[in-house]
């Protein structure tokens, strides 16, 4: 007999205790103004877009998850839309990333709570007093400016060592700061206005900064290898060469990677916020992970003002995208059919001056963005050298090349003159030569110079802020595929704009034959330049020379003015066995060389010289891997204010000659005094020796006679000896 079924067991207390809890209140449900407005055509669109967004900022919805409300009489949407979460911790992200995020150049996304906006209708408009907070001074980044003595720094990284110091007159020089980062980190870079100094980890990059070196501000991109500061500091793009990995669980925010990021492995940062703001991928089609050709590095290149970011894609276009927004402006890239490269015009102090003045209104609209771009030679169109504005796009000058092999581009850094590098091959395309094709940037019509060579240039380098250039020309036969242990003897030349008689050419100032030198390295204040083999395992030579030498400082007779190139001396010359690394100070009165274990590891580190080739010091240690001069940002004097302390200069020189003065004497005291103490201790040393010696030798003496004995010594004499023989 089966068992009687029951019914009215009571399961209440296992329901209520194991009872799955939902979020079914309106905490998890947000309102999104700043929606457009559309009709029913675009709605499909617009809600893939409107998620697409969300997930740029790590928050992941579904067109599902979203409703819109609809005007009925019109057929178009009403500007806003209801966003349902899972979570109120999903919402409470999507309100804080979300919020004033720009959907597009006329929309802007404004977040509300759903439970807030009865809340607003209700609201006490009473006037209340804000919480008090008390302040806290921060650090200012560019404290290191105010140093009294007006000192340099310099960064050095040795092993897992980072010593930062001072430079200044020999009593001066000072270690500033040793940090102890802990993390291991593949090398420290400077930004390039010396505010940050930047270390590159395996989770990501880190920037540093203020009097006590703290952490500024911290970049998540896993693996990173390279990275580059835009002009003015305000962005950093990261690079790596493996792609992008999200895993699951991973943190979500403005400040980290996301799904939609998976694939790419180039990143865009805000450096103040943190925030990311874009990724790229720079793998290219058919491209794999075991067969990746080497980046051109930056592969962003920064407009001067830190406006525009562009990008190259070789052979079919540019790319150029307004920051911060990091959208494609104009909505199109620059279709250019075969571009090989570009280049971004720098800005000249009178352009930055004009930038300024347009800002707050005090003058007309300032000079555009430039930039350079050469097309090769395709089918029946010779190559092309195109300068072109930017944001109008207009072409302002073309110049057709022939014959060409490869072109590189190089603009002063006032943004006075551009010069194409064009090497050229002749017709049996045996044999390589070089010409110099020089635009005149500032001049009408955008004139073009051309400076014809018969060797091929190795190095090109022009004076900063001045009207000069050097190369580095070579016809070595083993220049194409340079054997180890071989230095390819070079030619240096020296170029000036002439502008006497109003002739405006380039014109050869002075040619050093028969050198091995393969790098330039101008100063920063111009004038002064530095002739380096770098690089080399058997020649590493430095050659210090001045472009305006006045004989007249040394005492002797002073040379023809009127002899072209006359000016140019040799101040003296020194040598860095397998010197690595050439870099002037920003004074431009220091140059300092070294030699990393990145390259070799023989007599690894590094040395400081002043402009005529004196060494100050010099320094040998294992492991050594860098040696960077911070970059100091440009002056805060107007003309007139720099005008007026040149004109002055005498006075101020008095201040600095007295405390020169006072040190040496200083400097001198000390030594004299040195001096006589270490004297008086010859002299005390020796006294006593002369003590301690008599009182030995009293000593022995007085032993000598105790022990005297009297002898008698028997000498026996033969004074004749006669020998007789008897004869029996």
């Amino acid at each position: 007999m089966p068992a009687p079924v029951v019914d009215d067991i009571d399961y209440t207390d296992i329901e209520e205790k194991y009872k799955v809890q939902y979020d079914d209140g309106l905490d998890t449900t947000l309102v999104v103004d700043g929606v457009p407005v559309i009709d029913e055509s675009k709605r499909e669109r617009l809600l893939n877009k409107f998620c697409k967004e969300f997930g740029r900022k790590g928050v992941t919805i579904k067109p599902e998850d979203v409703y819109m409300p609809w005007n009925d009489a019109t057929g178009k949407s009403k500007g806003y839309a209801f966003v349902d979460f899972r979570t109120v911790d999903d919402a409470n992200l999507a309100l804080s990333v979300v919020n004033n995020h720009p959907f597009d150049s006329k929309h802007t996304f404004k977040l509300n709570r759903f439970t807030d906006i009865a809340g607003y209708a209700s609201m006490d408009e009473s006037y209340v007093d804000p919480k008090y907070e008390e302040f806290k001074p921060k650090e200012h980044l560019r404290a290191w400016l105010g140093d009294p003595q007006g000192r340099d720094q310099y960064v050095t990284y040795r092993h897992e060592d980072v010593e930062i110091h001072w430079h200044g007159k020999p009593s001066q020089s000072e270690l500033a700061f040793k940090p102890e980062w802990k993390e291991p980190f593949l090398y420290v870079a400077w930004s390039p206005l010396g505010t940050y100094i930047a270390t590159l980890h395996r989770q990501g990059v880190r920037i540093w900064g203020g009097s006590s070196w703290k952490l500024q501000q911290q970049f998540a991109h896993p693996l990173v290898k390279l990275i580059d500061f835009s002009p003015c500091e305000q962005y950093l793009v990261t690079w790596s060469n493996e792609p992008i990995v999200v895993h699951e669980g991973a943190k979500q925010g403005p400040q980290y990677l996301s799904p939609d990021d998976e694939g790419n492995n180039m990143a865009v940062w805000d450096i103040k916020s943190g925030h990311l703001l874009r990724t790229f991928s720079t793998l290219v089609d058919g491209e794999t992970p075991t067969n990746k050709k080497q980046i051109h590095w930056p592969a962003l290149k920064w407009s001067p003002d830190d406006k525009f970011v562009a990008r190259l894609t070789r052979g079919q276009m540019i790319s150029v995208y307004e920051v911060p927004g990091m959208h494609l402006h104009g909505k199109k890239s620059l279709k250019i059919e075969g571009v090989q490269d570009f280049e971004w015009c720098p800005l000249g102090d009178k352009d930055k001056e004009d930038a300024k003045a347009a800002e707050a209104g005090k003058s007309k609209k300032a000079r555009e963005n430039m930039l350079a771009y050469w097309t090769p030679e395709m089918e029946n169109q010779p190559a092309r050298v195109t300068l072109i504005v930017f944001p109008s796009r207009t072409i302002l000058r073309q110049k057709n090349l022939f014959n060409v092999s490869e072109c590189k581009l190089y603009w002063q850094n006032q943004g006075d003159f551009l010069c194409v590098k064009v090497d050229r091959h002749t017709k049996t395309k045996k044999s390589i030569f070089c010409n110099l094709e020089i635009f005149r940037v500032r001049e009408k019509d955008y004139p073009v110079e051309v400076v014809e060579l018969k060797d091929t240039v190795t190095e090109f380098s022009w004076e900063p802020k001045g009207e000069r250039f050097a190369i580095i020309s070579s016809n070595d036969p083993n220049l194409g595929n340079p054997a180890p242990g071989i230095t390819l003897k070079t030619d240096v030349s020296f170029y000036q704009l002439e502008r006497a008689g109003g002739k405006n050419d380039f014109r050869l100032l002075r040619s050093l034959p028969t050198r091995t030198s393969n790098a330039i390295r101008w100063s920063p204040r111009g004038r002064h330049v530095v002739l380096a083999t770098v690089g080399s395992s058997s020649k590493s030579e430095l050659e210090f020379w001045d472009l305006d030498f006045s004989v007249e400082e040394t005492g002797r007779r002073e040379a023809s003015k009127e002899e072209w190139g006359s000016g140019i001396q040799l101040l003296g010359t020194a040598d860095h066995y397998g010197v690595t690394d050439v870099e002037w100070d920003p004074s431009g009165r220091h140059l300092a060389t070294s030699a990393s274990a990145w390259t070799h590891n023989l007599e690894n580190g590094y040395a400081i010289w002043d402009f005529r080739g004196q060494e100050i010091i010099k320094l040998i240690q294992d492991r050594f891997k860098q040696f960077i001069w911070r970059p100091r940002p440009p002056t805060l004097l107007t003309k007139e204010q720099q005008k007026q302390i040149r004109k002055n200069l005498k006075e101020y020189s008095r201040t600095f000659d007295e405390e020169d003065a006072a040190e040496e004497s200083n400097a001198s005291a000390e030594l004299i005094a040195l001096r006589k103490r270490l004297v008086d201790e010859w002299n005390k040393w020796r006294a006593n020796c002369k003590k301690e010696h008599a009182e030995e030798r009293g000593r022995k003496h007085g032993k000598h006679e105790e022990e005297k004995e009297e002898i008698e010594v028997w000498i026996d004499e033969v004074i004749e000896q006669i020998e007789e023989m008897v004869v029996e």
